[in-house]
């Protein structure tokens, strides 16, 4: 997958757990959110290259 394919992925799930949360369903809306933030941060740390390293920023 390319970048643009992870971050049209991270969105679909970051609107699913959008929708999830207005109809009610907040296990799963919780589990989607973490979940497209886990991925976002991910796929931002590969960026910059630092995939090994921790940082405070």
């Amino acid at each position: 997958m390319n970048d643009f394919q992870k971050d049209i992925l991270t969105g679909t799930v970051f609107i699913t757990g959008l929708l999830g949360f207005i109809s009610g369903e907040f296990i799963i809306s919780s589990t989607l959110f973490a979940s497209a933030a886990i991925a976002s941060n991910v796929n931002l740390n590969r960026k910059r290259g630092k995939a090994g390293q921790l940082s405070c920023d």
